[in-house]
């Protein structure tokens, strides 16, 4: 056997339909019980607890227990970013599930990827960072600019603990709808915290739909809107 990484136990983990639906609704970034993403998957809790255990011993999960309930969430920043690649991938080679009806094009305007704002509203976003100069971004190197840490702040967001984190600032993700990128890492999670902090915004926890109220959207569309 080469040396290197074992990328087919990943792709193996992640490639069983009923482990995939569970990966998929971890992307809201909330944690989930043992019922409920066996709800997600359509099988039985026996069944989804012989595959959390996999997916936990393959390091894509992170466990929690708290009272009689245990939560799974998914490892981390990475995970997220490979299954949102993932997507991307599928839906340009065409390989798409079955539509669920109005709540796609909601999706697709705007959604949740682990804790960040994805979508339409969410490529938008990114690239009227770019344009206004809030973002720079330098080959892979994306970095927030001085303009744009007087944007954020003005916000209301602690810049200065968001940069003592561990967490990257500032992230390309490739948006799996828009096959362009949105903005990841703790700034785009602060930002659409905030946004709900200031009921700009409210996230549907099971489709991972996310509404901008009449007057959020005139907020958003005012700081990075097109026009």
């Amino acid at each position: 056997m080469k040396e290197g990484p074992d990328i087919a136990r990943i792709a193996a983990l992640i490639g069983d339909p009923a482990r995939a639906n569970m990966l998929t609704a971890l992307m809201s970034g909330k944690a989930l019980t043992v019922s409920e993403l066996a709800e997600e998957a359509g099988i039985t809790i026996q069944t989804a607890s012989s595959h959390l255990s996999k997916l936990d011993q393959g390091g894509l999960l992170r466990p929690r227990k708290q009272g009689r309930h245990k939560y799974f969430s998914l490892a981390s920043d990475q995970v997220a970013h490979v299954l949102e690649g993932l997507m991307g991938l599928a839906a340009g080679a065409g390989h798409l599930r079955r539509r669920t009806g109005p709540k796609d094009a909601e999706l697709r305007q705007a959604r949740v990827c682990y804790n960040h704002l994805a979508g339409d509203m969410g490529t938008q976003m990114f690239d009227s960072l770019l344009a206004g100069g809030h973002l720079r971004l330098d080959g892979e190197d994306l970095s927030l600019t001085e303009t744009g840490a007087g944007l954020v702040t003005d916000l209301g967001i602690d810049l200065g603990a968001l940069q003592k984190g561990q967490a990257a600032l500032c992230r390309e993700c490739l948006d799996w709808s828009e096959r362009r990128s949105h903005l990841a890492g703790s700034l785009g999670r602060a930002l659409l915290s905030r946004f709900e902090d200031l009921s700009w915004a409210r996230r549907d926890q099971k489709t991972r739909v996310v509404t901008f109220s009449p007057s959020g959207f005139r907020e958003f569309e005012r700081l990075f809107g097109s026009g």
